[in-house]
């Protein structure tokens, strides 16, 4: 009777694990951690500037659960903000829930720096479609405190990486202007507005709550003004506020013209110091999803011609490229950059419908790349499911999102064996 046990029990634990091809240097083993076909859980957003799933103490990872996935959520479609408890088998537990969020970025969820083995931000909505901005503490399970802002409403685009403050951006201008990043049935003050001084870029003291716009859309208006031979710049939207790893830098996107909205388009990268000086239009395009470098730098590592590079925002130049075009076969994805700069994670689309990630160790050339993984029929569009690779904080561990043979998006986990 025990030998059935035993051969049950092994098939279990193995029956997810996927393995990888490689150098032959270290291994890949992936798994699925979280199971459909009812709910679905994701994270959300991409692994640039230092986004982190898990408490760095490796306790919990937290994303979204969701009913459903077949279109955009408006006002009385929550998710629930849950955590999986990597102690006890990813075991999932709601501890909250958010109108605050969308199926690509998800809700913003980062661990607070200044408290990262028990505190995250994400972002959430009032009855009224007012946006704002949670921080919860799990040692407590309750929110601690909310910044809420009645005269003009925004979340969380970005925590600085050293702690302190956020970037915050009008998520219904948004969704307005591209409805794949912001939310829907939410609020927005600037409406026939194209170039508001109101409105742009805010950062907010984490402590105090206090909060200044740093750049504003008439700012950005104006220096791009002269990029645009002579036709009138449309309404603006920023993306990806990325905060440097030196707290000192802020790298951005002013957008216009997308979604089918009027105007010549416009995607224009930008730099800006935290306290709002130096507004650098960048002259050199990397791609949509970069990631700011290790250390003291201010480069960032981005896509040009087929390779993953090194760009300098101070330069203006190409300084470098990380791996060669046969091992990271699609840097146009996403490239998440390991807590201790040794290690590049990045997703790409193949064949059209197929993700795989690519793992790079910088200090050897050393690769390994997964199996693919199909993401029909959310290959693109509002519901997309994007390759997001997201790092544990010792570099030992990797997350991606993924549709599944049910039709559920769930999450996955690579572990990295050196």
């Amino acid at each position: 009777m025990g030998f059935p046990f035993v051969y049950f029990v092994v098939f279990i634990f193995f029956r997810d694990v996927r393995m990888a091809e490689g150098s032959g240097h270290f291994t890949l083993k992936t798994q699925q951690i979280t199971h459909g076909p009812s709910e679905n859980h994701f994270f959300g957003y991409i692994g640039h500037a230092g986004t982190v799933p898990w408490s760095s103490d490796g306790r919990y990872i937290v994303c979204l659960r969701t009913t459903f996935q077949d279109h955009m959520p408006g006002r009385g479609e929550p998710a629930d903000i849950c955590l999986l408890d990597t102690a006890n088998g990813y075991v999932v537990e709601k501890v909250d829930q958010t109108e605050g969020w969308n199926p690509q970025q998800g809700t913003m969820l980062y661990w607070n720096p200044d408290a990262p083995d028990t505190q995250f931000f994400f972002n959430d909505a009032n009855e009224d479609g007012k946006i704002f901005t949670v921080l919860y503490d799990v040692s407590t399970r309750t929110r601690v405190k909310e910044y809420r802002y009645a005269e003009g409403p925004f979340g969380n685009s970005g925590v600085a990486q050293q702690g302190g403050w956020f970037c915050g951006l009008n998520y219904a201008r948004m969704a307005r202007l591209r409805r794949v990043t912001g939310y829907v049935d939410t609020w927005d003050w600037t409406v026939g507005v194209d170039h508001p001084e109101d409105d742009g870029i805010f950062k907010v003291d984490i402590a105090t709550g206090e909060w200044e716009v740093i750049v504003s859309f008439a700012q950005l208006a104006e220096a791009i003004a002269p990029t645009h031979d002579g036709e009138p710049v449309p309404a603006l939207f920023i993306n990806h506020t990325l905060c440097n790893r030196a707290n000192d830098r802020i790298y951005f996107y002013a957008r216009a013209g997308w979604g089918g909205n009027p105007g010549k388009k416009v995607n224009q990268p930008f730099t800006v110091r935290p306290d709002g000086s130096e507004l650098t239009l960048q002259t050199g395009f990397v791609g949509g999803h970069p990631e700011w470098e290790a250390g003291e730098t201010n480069r960032i590592i981005g896509e040009r011609d087929g390779k993953l590079v090194l760009w300098d925002t101070d330069l203006q130049d190409l300084v470098g490229q990380i791996g060669t075009p046969d091992i990271i076969k699609g840097p146009r994805g996403d490239t998440a950059l390991s807590l201790d700069g040794q290690w590049t994670v990045t997703g790409y689309g193949i064949e059209k419908h197929y993700n795989e990630w690519a793992v790079y160790r910088r200090t050897d050339g050393a690769w390994a790349r997964t199996d693919r993984y199909d993401q029909r029929p959310y290959v693109k569009g509002d519901l997309r499911s994007d390759p997001a690779p997201l790092w544990h904080p010792d570099g030992s561990q990797i997350l991606f999102p993924s549709m599944v043979a049910d039709g559920s998006r769930q999450l996955h986990v690579i572990a990295v064996e050196a």
